[in-house]
């Protein structure tokens, strides 16, 4: 078979080559890409021939799907499919294998500073040294005694709703099932507008598909306090971005920390985002930590093998 990484996964190509071993010892072709690109006629070049192709953020759309001829297996080095051509995969048969895991401690660390910067007004407060000023006006407040609203409590909230309570928060979530271990935590389950109308930080963690898209409206914001922390590090067209922008120019929201927005960085000069007040923007970097990167490219490669020995594994339905 012919095996293909398109673009790098985070890690050093003496990683890539040691992982990639395996393959090449089984008399299999394995060939590597050590450039990004988002361009359809080099992604179908890159693609043709291959048996399996390993990707990772970047868009794979439903183009260069229709125009593979050999491919059997995409091993996703990330979380989400949504930059897939999902639909086109599964009218050709082509299994979709993802790397989910690898970055719930790193997104929801992340998460968690952001909430930090949020309530203790550390991004004006870096701007206020570098002029000259002085901490007069950013107390701010503490995590320990709010509370915190997960939404969506999967595997990354599950994490992050443990790392808010070890800073003494109480923990509220909102999700479409309920797990015992959620409820022996302290955990209370709500709904999604008891949620948002009853939390200090809200901290959003649910993957986009056709239901999520548009989920948390400008009626949803509205729910939320003027004093409230709102973070994204989920996926940036659940949320209506023009609304946020709205409600914190206008004071009805205390705070968005958002990490993903409704194209990949960089983001255009006209987003409402980048010029509302009270923002923490940061580029699509939850998932990004150097320990993430090895456990990703570690998972994308054993999805191969698995692949190979005939035992799919992270299999995408």
């Amino acid at each position: 078979m012919k095996i293909s990484l398109l673009e790098p996964i985070g890690v050093s190509k003496c990683v890539i080559d040691e992982l990639a071993k395996g393959i090449t010892d089984r008399g299999h072709e394995f060939v590597y890409y050590d450039t990004k690109t988002t361009d359809v006629e080099e992604l179908k070049r890159r693609s043709a021939g291959s048996d399996i192709v390993m990707i990772a953020n970047n868009p794979y759309p439903t183009e260069v799907v229709e125009s593979t001829d050999a491919l059997k297996m995409l091993a996703v080095a990330f979380t989400g499919i949504d930059h897939i051509g999902v639909k086109a995969c599964k009218e050709k048969g082509i299994m979709i294998c993802n790397s989910a895991g690898y970055s719930n401690q790193s997104v929801a660390e992340l998460a968690i500073g952001m909430a930090v910067c949020g309530l203790r007004n550390m991004a004006k407060g870096n701007t206020v040294v570098r002029n000259g000023g002085t901490s007069a006006g950013l107390g701010g407040r503490e995590i320990c005694g709010r509370t915190v609203g997960i939404i969506g409590l999967g595997n990354i909230g599950m994490v992050t709703a443990k790392l808010f309570q070890a800073f003494g928060a109480k923990v509220i979530a909102y999700n479409r099932s309920e797990k015992e271990e959620a409820k022996a935590l302290g955990i209370e389950y709500k709904s999604l507008d008891e949620v948002l109308s009853q939390s200090d930080i809200v901290s959003l963690h649910l993957p986009l598909n056709d239901s999520t898209r548009g989920f948390i409206s400008a009626d949803k914001i509205a729910l939320m306090g003027p004093r409230t922390v709102f973070i994204n590090c989920a996926r940036g067209p659940i949320v209506d971005n023009a609304a946020l922008a709205k409600a914190l120019d206008e004071d009805k929201l205390g705070f968005a920390c958002v990490d993903v927005f409704d194209m990949e960085p960089p983001i255009p000069a006209d987003y409402p985002l980048l010029a509302a007040k009270n923002t923490l923007l940061t580029p699509h970097q939850a998932f990004i930590s150097e320990e993430a990167m090895v456990r990703r490219a570690n998972i994308v490669f054993n999805n191969v093998y698995a692949y190979l020995d005939g035992n799919p594994v992270n299999v995408c339905k």
